[in-house]
């Protein structure tokens, strides 16, 4: 594949600052209530921070057709309150204290409170894009929740208990993938690509996101608490099996496995340190194949959107999966 010239993250971040900014106005606006608690977790919640990897990825997307129109902030917007929704649910699920380094939402206003919260920021994303009135984009979200909430209870009967690699792909598509996936799409149906083409960035958007979780899972494991905003291991803590663990289980001893078992039943490390858990990753070069993987699916992404014609956006979108990559947070 013939690669355009290198970008960097802020040629990146220059190619969509206008965009960037109407959306955080977007955002500010949509997150409003006449119920203060609404509005006050909306807040708190949009100020955490946050990288808005999906809404800068729909519009490079969008832009990819040269799509002129404001529906690509209304969407980066909805894109952005779905996934913020999420994150409050899986903070009540993970009985999480902390997000991005600072309490968790549920942890200032209860969980009772934030439940409704993140159910009204879902209806709150839909009520906005019936707005563009388009069916295809309304199936398209729709479809995108379903799965993901699937997914969340797929992994709730999962907790504790060993999986396949095939099962754990599956979990982070859900998780992960398919709403990196559903951005890249929703850009293209705003910019009326072809079936082919939506298709590509579709598939483009899938392998980002499988590269961008396998990565997480990773880091989850081996950076440390303050990169992290979290505490280390949480995965573990909360009886999650990611790829790193998957891979040692299968190659390990019976000794060793009963210590990652253990772990992940009692979501706790009793008698089993976390260095222990990494040693014995170490040992089978597990985390090499976790981010090996990560790679590939990279590479995949990159691939997927060869036969686009080059421009600034391609190249913003090439650059993504080495970011993805490489990050260390």
């Amino acid at each position: 594949m013939s690669a355009p010239a290198t970008i960097n993250g802020k040629e990146i971040f220059d190619l969509l600052r206008d965009d960037l900014v109407a959306l955080e106005s977007e955002f500010g606006q949509d997150t409003v209530s006449p119920v203060r608690a609404i509005t006050e977790i909306g807040d708190y919640l949009r100020n955490g921070g946050g990288k808005r990897i999906r809404p800068a990825l729909l519009f490079l997307s969008a832009k990819l057709f040269d799509y002129p129109g404001r529906g690509a902030v209304r969407l980066g917007a909805v894109v952005e309150i779905i996934h913020t929704a999420t994150l409050v649910h899986d903070d009540i699920i993970d009985e999480a204290s902390t997000r991005r380094g600072r309490p968790a939402a549920n942890t200032q206003w209860g969980n009772s409170k934030c439940v409704l919260a993140g159910d009204w920021l879902y209806m709150q994303a839909f009520k906005i894009a019936v707005e563009e009135r388009n069916f295809r984009i309304l199936d398209t979200l729709i479809e995108l929740t379903q799965e993901m909430v699937e997914g969340e209870l797929l992994q709730m009967e999962k907790l504790g208990k060993l999986i396949t690699l095939d099962e754990y792909f599956d979990l982070i598509y859900r998780k992960t993938a398919c709403l990196f996936s559903v951005c890249m799409r929703l850009g293209a149906i705003l910019g009326g690509a072809s079936a082919e083409q939506e298709a590509a960035l579709g598939k483009y958007g899938h392998d980002l996101g499988m590269a961008f979780q396998i990565v997480d899972d990773v880091l989850d494991l081996t950076a440390s608490e303050d990169v992290l905003g979290k505490p280390v291991a949480s995965d573990l803590r909360e009886g999650k099996a990611t790829m790193a663990v998957i891979h040692a289980l299968e190659r390990c001893t019976a000794q060793e496995q009963a210590k990652i078992e253990a772990v992940l039943r009692d979501r706790a490390f009793n008698g089993t340190t976390h260095t222990d858990i990494l040693e014995i990753l170490r040992r089978y070069a597990s985390l090499e194949a976790a981010s090996t993987r990560a790679a590939e699916y990279a590479e995949s992404a990159r691939r997927a959107i060869c036969t686009f014609p080059d421009s600034d956006i391609k190249r913003a979108l090439l650059w993504a999966p080495e970011f993805v990559v490489a990050r260390e947070k």
